[in-house]
This record gives C-alpha cells, sequence and structure tokens, in this order.
C-alpha cells in the first residue's frame, strides 16, 4: 500500500533541481553515464553520483555496468510517464501566471525542432503526434480520452497496413510485472494536447524509425522527418504540412 510519506518521498527526489534535470535527460530512452548527468545538470560528478543513487535506490532509475562505465536509465515508462505529466502542468501558462521564474537550466521545449517532433521516452511526441493522433481519432481509428485509449478495428487494420508491429506491442502491455497499457493517453506539454503513449504509442515511433521515416537527433530528443517520411506521413495521416528540421 503506498503511504503520503512515500508520495512525498517521490516528490522530495523529484524536485530537487540536479535531479530533476538529469531526469529530464534520460526521457529520450537512452542510458548515460554519472559524468555525463552531472554536465547536464551542472554539478561534480561526486555530487551526480550521489543524486543517482538516490534515484536508483527509490526505483525511478536503473543502473547498468558495461566494463568499467556504469550508466543509468528511467527504470520504467511509468517513470516517463510521471515526469512527463509533470512538465505538462510545469509550463501551463495558467499555473505560471505571477509565478517568478526559478533560477537554474530550462528544460521546456523551447527551439522549434523540439516542439514540433521529439521522443517522450519510447514513443512520438509534439506537434507532430498531435496531428497524427487527431487524424487516427476523426478517422474513426482510435477512441482517446484523458483517461485511457482504445484502437478500434478500422484502427487496427490501418496500422497494422504501415507495419505496426501490433502483435508484440499487445505482448508487452499484457506482460506481468510491466506496468504498461496498450494505449495511453498522453498530454504533450508543448501543443497542450493528447497524443498516444503505452504500448502501441512505442510501436508506431519504431516503425516510423524502421521505415526511416524519422530519425534522431543526436544528443536531443528531437526527432527529424525525412524527405521520404515527410510524403508518406502526409498521405497515411492526411496531412497538409509537415515540415522537415
Amino acid at each position: 500500500m503506498v503511504s503520503i510519506a512515500c508520495i512525498a518521498q517521490t516528490a522530495s527526489l523529484i524536485g530537487d533541481l540536479a535531479r530533476a534535470s538529469m531526469l529530464t535527460a534520460l526521457m529520450d530512452g537512452r542510458a548515460l553515464t554519472a559524468t555525463e548527468l552531472s554536465r547536464i545538470a551542472g554539478i561534480a560528478p561526486q555530487t551526480a553520483s550521489g543524486h543517482l543513487t538516490r534515484l536508483v535506490d527509490a526505483g525511478l532509475l536503473v543502473r547498468e555496468r558495461q566494463g568499467r562505465h556504469r550508466y543509468h536509465r528511467l527504470a520504467s515508462p511509468a517513470v516517463a510517464h510521471m515526469i512527463e505529466s509533470i512538465m505538462a502542468l510545469s509550463v501551463d501558462p495558467d499555473v505560471q501566471e505571477g509565478r517568478p521564474r526559478p533560477a537554474g537550466p530550462v528544460t521546456g521545449p523551447r527551439d522549434k525542432a523540439l516542439r514540433y517532433a521529439r521522443t517522450c521516452y519510447d514513443h512520438l511526441a509534439g506537434q507532430l503526434a498531435v496531428e497524427m493522433t487527431d487524424h487516427l481519432i476523426e478517422s474513426g481509428c482510435i477512441e482517446l480520452s484523458g483517461d485511457g485509449g482504445v484502437l478500434t478495428d478500422k484502427g487496427d487494420r490501418f496500422l497494422q497496413s504501415l507495419g505496426v508491429d501490433l502483435d508484440s506491442a499487445r505482448h508487452r502491455a499484457s506482460s506481468r510485472g510491466t506496468g504498461r497499457m496498450f494505449c495511453r493517453p498522453c498530454l504533450d506539454w508543448s501543443a497542450r494536447r493528447l497524443h498516444i503513449g503505452g504500448a502501441l504509442g512505442a510501436a508506431m515511433c519504431q516503425c516510423y524509425l524502421d521505415k526511416g521515416w524519422i530519425r534522431r537527433a543526436a544528443g536531443s530528443r528531437a526527432v527529424t522527418v525525412t524527405p521520404h517520411g515527410q510524403r508518406a506521413i502526409m498521405d497515411a495521416f492526411s496531412l497538409t504540412t509537415v515540415s522537415l528540421f
């Protein structure tokens, strides 16, 4: 049973500026060393190691050893979803009204590439993801609310025609111990509207990467739409424009 003390402990861990910076840096699904994360947070490596140990002990991060190096990544998609939800609240203009800007690094998607298309842990986010989701909803492929989502029979056929591995997505969602929803609505913290997360969102994003429609930007959560992807996404999702960054 979750106690109020446990909730407060988790909130206090995320509430530290250095730890929040490191958690946000891992939102693209990468695994980074303590040295890399210390640079991102602007703190000494020894200090970063202490913060990371606390995050590992709390179950927010997983530490993996490869040779002489130890890498850290988010422990689960649920952790990423929690951070994304906090981001959505943190950049809400209604929440921010009258509040002084805190000191420290800015983690919001200020540049156009991040606002337009980025990864949210393992699924696609940003304006492009929202527009693609809107098409799926309007065409009757997906029913999405703030609480959950349903892939319709029409949506099943459509996504399979694109090459999305729905069987693997369903298997990941049904596997015990994953804590993974098949189709999870995710509030986009730049577009302020819903895109698709969960195992389905991950399978869709992986399909777009495999097809070469999008590619990851080095050292960033941003993804770039390729010229081939621009044409394919416009045709598949009935979009009038798809930007290249």
